[in-house]
């Protein structure tokens, strides 16, 4: 009897532990990825609402660091260094704080993005931008906080702060032109001794042995510092191809390479490839 009661207690105790209530969040997170050009954006945040409650002045004061949003940071991230209101902000994460006004808002973009809120300690060296934008009345309210981007060129877009009745517009502006400019002449300028380099090894196992020889000598031959791991392959397609005296060539040019730079398992890798071809 006593064993049974046991088991049972146990038994109402594993379930009590794994059970869990789950319900809705007050201020659900949201995440909001968007490319501006040729930049990539991203936004998280929780998204509190209204409920009958008087938002600026009142539950978000004027004048007061707000965390814009609710719960943890707010966080903004470029793939790209980008500028806020003409300000420059390198790319990375960052914090979004506010100060709320009746007439105009700071923005701030904080490097310490792991706050619950805001700071308890604000440091001056953290803010990586603060910019001043209008804040403008809208006619139909806004129930729920809400970050978006509008307003799309191939150079930028607007990021805008909706909540109650009021509306806050920063822009941004992303290097689209210089990216487009470095990709066509990278496209013009063909392939590097890195893409020939690639091809090689692949072809090595995967396609024409002939292709293959063509590509890691294309690629040897565009290096400005010779590389063992370069003439290891080459001896290797060589070797594959049955010029075993180019193969050997090759392989005492790696080894010579990597006893210079100290490399031991590529030293060991042609010293026996060597002793394999009969060197």
């Amino acid at each position: 009897m006593k064993k049974i009661v046991l088991f049972l207690s146990l038994a109402a105790f594993t379930i009590g532990t794994k059970a869990q209530v789950e319900t809705p969040q007050p201020s659900p997170t949201a995440k909001v990825e968007q490319v501006v050009g040729l930049t990539d954006i991203t936004l998280e945040y929780s998204r509190p609402s209204a409920r009958d409650r008087k938002i600026f002045g009142n539950l978000v004061p004027f004048g007061k660091l707000w965390r814009t949003g609710a719960n943890a940071n707010t966080k903004i991230s470029f793939s790209d260094p980008v500028k806020i209101e003409g300000k420059k902000l390198e790319a990375g994460t960052y914090a979004i704080f506010t100060t709320p006004n009746k007439g105009n808002w700071d923005v701030i973009f904080y490097t310490d993005s792991s706050n619950w809120g805001t700071p308890q300690k604000f440091d001056d060296n953290k803010v990586a931008a603060k910019v001043s934008v209008k804040a403008n009345a809208i006619p139909m309210p806004i129930e729920t906080f809400t970050l978006m981007f509008s307003d799309f060129t191939s150079d930028g877009a607007k990021l805008n702060i909706l909540w109650e009745k009021t509306a806050v517009a920063l822009n941004i502006e992303v290097p689209s032109k210089q990216k487009a400019i470095e990709s066509i002449e990278k496209a013009l300028a063909g392939p590097t001794n890195g893409d020939y380099y690639q091809a090689a090894v692949f072809l090595k196992d995967n396609g024409d042995i002939n292709k293959a020889k063509e590509y890691i000598e294309k690629a040897i031959s565009m290096r400005e510092q010779p590389a063992f791991w370069y003439h290891r392959q080459q001896s290797l397609i060589y070797a594959k191809a049955g010029d075993k005296k180019a193969a050997i060539k090759a392989a005492k040019t790696s080894l010579e390479l990597a006893e210079k730079a100290g490399n031991a398992d590529y030293v060991k890798l042609n010293k026996d490839s060597l002793k394999e071809w009969g060197a």
